[in-house]
């Protein structure tokens, strides 16, 4: 669905993607994980539009998508969540999710005015396609809450259910699991894998919880230093010398080396900090 080819993205003398080339299948819940700073936001921001690149590819479905505007590519189905949700804290949450979908006759002053059968009709509509989503995700008893009175993680979950109503052909999905407590992160994680399984929606995630992408992804895609390092399954990522490398700064053996070196160094100082 997703192909990215030898993308770079600089930022001033930042190299925040170096040349990396990625493909996303459909029907796939693919991870993307690495150290901090490797370039995984940045290129999931040009990937959804949010920046252009400063050279090489980016295709759904064939179609060469490279440097749309986010609103054009929300209209192609392609979506993405934030870290921090980016919810309309004053309204509801039922409001939050009618909001959404693009073009509603209600939007126009003269439709509002001498078409008012027309607005009521699609808002009913609207409404109810809300309450479906809020039955699917489990928040039919917050329905009627101000968005911003919301806990952290069912924010995330409302930013979910706002991709559900449109079409969505591919969401992206940046650290869902931030700040999130692991019962509420176990809700997200089956709802995305029934949005998956059941509604043929495909993913791309963020995230820094191996045992959430372990559950969910396959395959995994590492970054480190704008590039693509490696990719495979949860498993095989977890192993791999050029992924421990990557987040510990040395190989296994040197880090075995180094924990074998531990309890002698550590009577030499003993009472220091660790």
């Amino acid at each position: 669905m997703i192909r990215v080819t030898d993308l770079h993205k600089r930022f001033g003398g930042v190299h925040a993607v170096d040349g990396a080339s990625i493909e996303i299948k459909t029907g796939t819940i693919t991870g993307l994980i690495g150290p901090n700073g490797a370039g995984k936001t940045t290129l999931f921001n040009v990937i959804a539009g949010a920046f252009p690149p400063t050279s090489g590819k980016v295709e759904l479905d064939g179609e060469d998508i490279t440097g749309l505007a986010a609103h054009d590519l929300f209209g192609k189905g392609l979506l993405r969540t934030f870290q921090i949700a980016h919810e309309f804290s004053s309204l509801t949450v039922r409001d939050n999710l009618m909001m959404v979908p693009p073009g509603q006759p209600g939007e126009s002053l003269i439709s509002a005015w001498f078409k008012p059968t027309e607005v009521k009709a699609r808002e009913a509509e609207l409404r109810e396609k809300a309450d479906e989503v809020l039955a699917f995700l489990n928040l039919t008893h917050i329905a009627d809450e101000r968005a911003g009175n919301l806990s952290g993680g069912q924010k995330k979950l409302l930013e979910l259910g706002r991709t559900m109503m449109v079409d969505a052909k591919i969401v992206f999905l940046d650290e869902v699991g931030a700040g999130v407590n692991r019962t509420l992160l176990n809700t997200i994680g089956d709802a995305i894998i029934r949005l998956n399984k059941e509604r043929g929606y495909t993913f791309c995630m963020i995230e820094h919880d191996m045992a959430f992408i372990s559950r969910l992804c396959d395959p995994v895609i590492v970054m480190a230093e704008g590039k693509v390092l490696v990719e495979g399954t949860a498993l095989e990522v977890r192993k791999d010398e050029r992924v421990i490398e990557a987040y510990l700064g040395v190989g296994r053996k040197q880090a075995a080396k180094h924990e074998s070196e531990a309890p002698s160094t550590a009577s030499n100082h003993e009472g220091a900090a660790p």
